[in-house]
């Protein structure tokens, strides 16, 4: 007998659509799979955490750190560790540690975001152009000799992001009638437009030391992190993910197609430019102050809902717990793979999430033949 099989792009559709027939009765099993999912992840994030402070060139033993970290948590000064071992964590580590934490939070969620808006498992702040509007800002702002600029930099990045998806509804929009494979096809478009333009903004730059910057910063990395960087990203990561959370029973009705969302509700249009502004926004703030780091977007994601299902109301949050998570492992092997020196944080979740793209897709291909 013939089986015919589902296109994949439905999937996600399908699988929501199965999860909104239970939305009335499947809150209380929805929140126990959140919780167990966040303690898990959560648990992971701690270890990490204090894994990630310990190591390094001057090497701290894991149980002073842990005293270390909750001492100047509490604003007490720790007696298991040297000032200058102490130095390190407070004004080194740690920073660094919840700047990878931010942005691999961004990166994921605004990953999941894309995938539900675009009904795509592929989508990506990469492959859709967000991550390139966002370092086309950045590298703008640096070849014009904004280098310090804590502000310029991050904001140029979000503007960025923000057109380059808008311009990617633009061009999607252009034959009257906006369908999801357009909005695929346009950014990759989009993607490849703007990776040639940050090229050419790179070898047309007669700075040196601007452009030997730009390169390293595009590689993906947070050395130089400092507690200010922290206080500026954190704001947005967390205001974003709280309105993404808010969203996520919307990003299942979105699934169900555009006809059905509308007639369940939704301003489909206005709901859907909302999260792309929200998702250029987290892509853009990330890329501001870690560089390119691919592949966070996709992976997760897509990671969390094999694990725990399709719902956007737990997929989300789990998300950016695993967002976090991966970045941070990522950058706690780029610093000591090599010791003393360093990978870049980019090469590393690359090297990761190169294969796992290369797996989905074949997936995706598979999954288009009939039987």
């Amino acid at each position: 007998m013939l089986r015919v099989r589902r296109p994949p792009q439905l999937d996600l559709a399908v699988h929501a659509s199965r999860a909104l027939r239970f939305f009335p009765r499947s809150d209380s099993a929805v929140v126990r799979k959140a919780v167990f999912g966040s303690l898990i992840l959560g648990a992971l994030l701690a270890a990490g955490i204090f894994v990630a402070v310990s190591t390094g060139p001057v090497e701290i033993p894991l149980p002073n750190t842990v005293r270390a970290v909750l001492a100047s948590i509490s604003g007490e000064t720790s007696t298991s560790v040297t000032s200058t071992q102490q130095a390190v964590i407070e004004r080194v580590r740690m920073p660094r540690v919840i700047m990878a934490l931010s942005v691999g939070m961004a990166l994921a969620m605004a990953g999941t975001i894309m995938q539900a808006i675009f009904r795509n498992p592929l989508a990506d702040p990469g492959v859709i152009g967000t991550s390139g509007g966002g370092a086309l800002g950045a590298v703008i702002m640096i070849s014009l000799g904004f280098t310090g600029s804590t502000l310029l930099i991050p904001a140029a990045s979000i503007v960025g992001s923000t057109l380059a998806l808008l311009a990617v509804f633009a061009i999607a929009f252009l034959g009257g009638r906006m369908s999801v494979a357009a909005l695929l096809l346009a950014g990759v478009a989009m993607s490849s437009l703007l990776g040639a333009a940050v090229s050419a903004a790179i070898l047309t730059t007669d700075n040196f030391t601007a452009q030997r910057e730009m390169f390293f910063w595009l590689a993906g990395g947070f050395e130089g992190t400092t507690w200010y960087s922290v206080r500026v990203i954190v704001p947005f990561v967390l205001i974003g993910g709280v309105l993404a959370v808010i969203s996520s029973r919307d990003l299942n009705l979105l699934l169900l197609g555009d006809d059905e969302a509308r007639s369940l509700g939704i301003n489909v249009r206005a709901f859907r430019i909302g999260m792309v502004v929200l998702a250029a926004v987290l892509t853009g703030i990330a890329v501001a102050f870690a560089g390119i780091i691919s592949f966070v977007g996709l992976v997760v994601p897509h990671a969390i809902r094999l694990v725990a299902g399709p719902d956007h109301r737990h997929v989300v949050l789990l998300s950016a717990l695993g967002g976090a998570f991966f970045v941070l492992a990522a950058d706690t092997v780029a610093r000591t793979v090599i010791s003393p020196a360093e990978l870049r944080v980019g090469i590393i979740t690359a090297m990761i999430g190169g294969p796992a793209f290369i797996a989905l897709l074949m997936t995706t291909r598979s999954n288009r033949s009939s039987l």
